[in-house]
């Protein structure tokens, strides 16, 4: 019961007033709109920037907690997909979307906060390593997928151009590609530049939090629960099962393990309602996930935390 209270419900209280304020028409959505602008495209690629930038790349990212990671991250994925295509009889650009909802936890805005006040902030060193590749790896694998449903295995060119061109207009991926750029040459930072830095970074979760409850506000249950249902317990569930099997396989240290799992644990981000809407499939599905997901994350990430050594 303290998780819950002292780790979880902060972090919810701050995404709850932003639905609420939405939701009672004291925040516009042009707000919501502008806030989640500048989270998204400026003060997170800034945290981004800042962690990867100073993060000990050769000590931090281990093959190890890559691996459990991002094979609890595709099982998701696969899981989503067949599950819609075989049991729901979805189309296969609406299962690639469906399994979109498996793979892309909500690593940021949820992950990051919620490892920090359960760990402090020294435990967040996994978390950015996992965070480094994250966006490439699931936008990678989501763009793929959906290229080849949609042009049915055709266009190699054409394919790899859609994904190329999709991950490097992404904001987060440039900050974090300028962090490594900056880590791997050595290049120093003059103070003032990181002291604007940091100030960006401050705003950066609490800002992104209350926005990203805004947007839910906007969402509306639809679609077939059954299939809502069934993305949640594939991200809520499923992905961090098998983060915990492969982690506990692999010797992770008990920092990689807790950051490995939560994140893992997290919700689907709005990402994964973005990455529909791209592709105009399983859109109301999408919604319905990232909301209900959201809300179960309460009392699912509660328990994960409960049996974290």
């Amino acid at each position: 019961m303290e998780a819950l209270i002292e780790v979880i419900l902060p972090v919810f209280l701050v995404l709850g007033f932003g639905y609420v304020a939405v939701w009672r028409g004291l925040f516009s959505d042009a707000g919501v709109d502008g806030l989640m602008k500048f989270t998204q495209h400026f003060a997170i690629p800034c945290l981004l920037f800042r962690a990867v930038s100073t993060l000990d790349l050769g000590q931090n990212f281990d093959w190890r907690l890559l691996l459990s990671f991002y094979t609890g991250a595709l099982t998701g994925f696969a899981a989503g997909l067949l599950g819609a295509r075989l049991m729901f009889r979805r189309t296969w650009e609406d299962s690639v979307a469906i399994g979109f909802i498996g793979l892309f936890s909500n690593s940021v805005l949820l992950g990051i906060p919620i490892t920090e006040r359960a760990f402090g902030v020294e435990a967040l060193t996994p978390n950015y390593a996992i965070i480094a590749v994250h966006s490439p790896i699931c936008y990678g694998v989501g763009l793929t997928a959906m290229e080849i449903v949609r042009n049915r295995g055709a266009g190699l060119v054409r394919t790899s151009g859609a994904i190329f061109r999709a991950m490097f207009r992404n904001a987060l991926v440039i900050g974090i590609a300028l962090g490594l750029a900056v880590n791997l040459g050595g290049i120093p930072v003059p103070l003032v530049v990181q002291n604007a830095v940091d100030l960006m970074v401050k705003a950066a979760l609490p800002a992104a939090l209350f926005g990203l409850g805004g947007v839910l506000a906007r969402y509306r249950p639809e679609g077939d629960l059954r299939t809502v249902l069934f993305a949640c317990a594939v991200s809520l569930v499923l992905h961090p099962a098998v983060v915990w099997g492969m982690g506990t396989m692999l010797g992770l240290s008990t920092g990689q393990f807790r950051s490995a799992v939560l994140t893992a644990a997290m919700a689907p981000g709005v990402n994964a309602y973005i990455f529909a809407n791209m592709y105009g499939a399983a859109r109301r599905v999408a919604a319905s996930a990232v909301l209900f997901a959201t809300l179960g994350s309460i009392l699912t990430v509660w328990v994960w935390l409960a049996l974290m050594p």
